[in-house]
């Protein structure tokens, strides 16, 4: 699935609004480069804009560096904070991560863990593996989760409706995130089921330092669907 968000944006600082306009008229230079362990400095920040998709972007505070990038969202815009979760929206909201998923890195909060009714072993050994072998689209391509899944848990309000199921045959973790995609032409739009996607150098960025329990804030630009 690529899922599910209150416009709040708070005021970036005037050098990070700098690299705001410069990432997304396409001349975005040197992106700072994130230190594996370093950890986040505040929470990750996503505006969404729903006039016009390419102008969505993201704030990755690691230090006293902050890289910018693009993001795409829902296909069909996005919901209000605390109202609820449906397919093609993205939800508006804080969340916390609460499970970390890629090729080499596996990370789950130990209650989802349970949850699953697997062990913690064969999720490592098998689950973004499963995760990223389906074709949901239909076009016979997979890898549509690209090199990582970052899973969201709202903070408060609504809970999110996903778990663990098994979907044309895999084992997997349904949930509302941020990943990678099989396609960079797809960032910057709305075409997901609800996730946010992020390019394969963004993304790698990202789990480079993020950690359970990261906060993440989403806002957006224009009304949200109640």
């Amino acid at each position: 699935m690529e899922p599910i968000c209150s416009p709040v944006m708070r005021s970036l600082p005037t050098l990070a609004l700098v690299a705001v306009v410069l990432t997304l008229a396409g001349c975005r230079g040197k992106q700072p480069v994130a230190r594996e362990g370093a950890g986040l400095s505040g929470p990750i920040r996503i505006e969404l804009d729903q006039t016009d998709p390419s102008l969505s972007f993201a704030v990755l505070p690691s230090g006293e560096e902050r890289r910018v990038f693009p993001v795409g969202y829902g296909r069909n815009g996005v919901t209000c904070a605390d109202a609820r979760f449906e397919e093609g929206y993205t939800p508006l909201g804080r969340f916390r991560v609460n499970a970390i998923l890629s090729g080499d890195r596996f990370v789950m909060d130990p209650a989802l863990v349970q949850q699953s009714g697997k062990s913690e072993a064969e999720l490592r050994r098998t689950l973004f593996q499963n995760m990223n072998a389906i074709d949901f689209d239909g076009d016979g391509e997979t890898g549509e989760y690209g090199i990582g899944y970052v899973s969201l848990a709202p903070v408060g309000g609504v809970k999110q409706p996903f778990a663990f199921n098994t979907y044309d045959g895999r084992f997997r973790w349904y949930s509302f995130a941020i990943h990678g995609s099989n396609n960079d032409r797809r960032i910057g739009q709305r075409v997901t089921g609800g996730c946010v996607n992020v390019s394969e150098a963004d993304l790698k960025a990202l789990l480079a330092v993020v950690k359970l329990g990261d906060e993440v804030e989403i806002s957006a630009k224009g009304p949200c669907t109640p």
